[in-house]
């Protein structure tokens, strides 16, 4: 009786255009994962590997757009072909997402690309300075009072890190959450005399594309405690969509953390000398 009745649905010819907004979708999907995968291996630099990502974007929307005359020519035709169609929209639904976060994330979010605890005086960029030399890549000086100004309105909470620790301790600890990170540690150096001064720049990563984000860490002693400052900034693009200000944020938390649970551990004991046996008398 099933077959009966599915019989002259199935003799309908499939439509075309549905067999094309499902091959643009999966197309899509294709050249979204190559554009990321040959940009965070190296195989591309931004500019070629940008042009992918968002060709495959436009890819995605033109799915869209052939689907829904798909839609309405079935509509009419009684053709097969929905079901394809109805897969390419939840493919392109799932591949557009993201991107349509990061554009509200812009319109929300003010331009910037470096954000500091210290706008005064930030942590500067020495080492990576050569990295930020390329084509289109943002400078290694400070982005200055505008983007100061703007981070205050933007993220009021990111202030420098005071820790009860001596600033070789809260060095210590500061390289140890930078490893477990596992950031591309550029340049290390310890806080030494006379000025005691700790340095860390390292370079961080998106978790999808991969774009680069450079990182400077300064430890500086405060008397008996100690300061941290760190500055984070994107490598390309005048606006981090909030990045930056994340893993800063991230980081004082981590530090602050890290101190308290220092402060909790109970203090060792200075070792006991070794208590002598009372010396034997010898009878005569």
């Amino acid at each position: 009786m099933g077959r009966r009745f599915s019989a002259p649905y199935l003799s309908e010819p499939v439509s075309r255009l549905a067999s094309w907004s499902r091959n643009l979708a999966v197309f899509a999907v294709v050249a979204v994962v190559m554009s990321i995968i040959i940009f965070r291996f190296g195989f591309l630099e931004i500019k070629p590997a940008l042009a992918t990502f968002f060709g495959a974007l436009a890819c995605a929307g033109l799915s869209i757009l052939v689907g829904l005359i798909g839609a309405a020519a079935i509509w009419q035709s009684g053709a097969r072909g929905m079901s394809r169609i109805l897969l390419a929209f939840l493919i392109d639904a799932l591949l557009l997402a993201y991107p349509a976060y990061l554009g509200l994330q812009y319109r929300q979010l003010p331009a910037i690309h470096d954000i500091t605890t210290d706008p005064i005086d930030p942590p500067r960029f020495e080492a990576l300075a050569r990295l930020r030399s390329g084509d289109g890549a943002n400078p290694a000086v400070y982005a200055g009072l505008y983007s100061a100004e703007q981070q205050r309105i933007a993220y009021p909470d990111i202030e420098p890190v005071e820790l009860e620790l001596p600033v070789e301790r809260a060095y210590e600890i500061t390289l140890r959450l930078v490893t477990r990170r596992k950031w591309l540690i550029i340049d290390e150096r310890p806080p030494q005399p006379p000025r005691r001064i700790g340095r860390i720049e390292a370079v961080a990563r998106t978790p999808i594309m991969g774009f680069r984000e450079d990182v400077s860490i300064r430890v500086s002693p405060d008397d008996e405690d100690s300061r941290v400052d760190i500055r984070s900034a994107s490598r390309y693009f005048e606006s981090d969509l909030g990045s930056n200000a994340a893993r800063v944020r991230k980081l004082i938390d981590d530090l602050n953390t890290a101190a308290d649970a220092e402060s909790l551990k109970p203090a060792k004991k200075p070792a006991q000398p070794a208590k002598k046996p009372p010396a034997k008398t010898v009878k005569k």
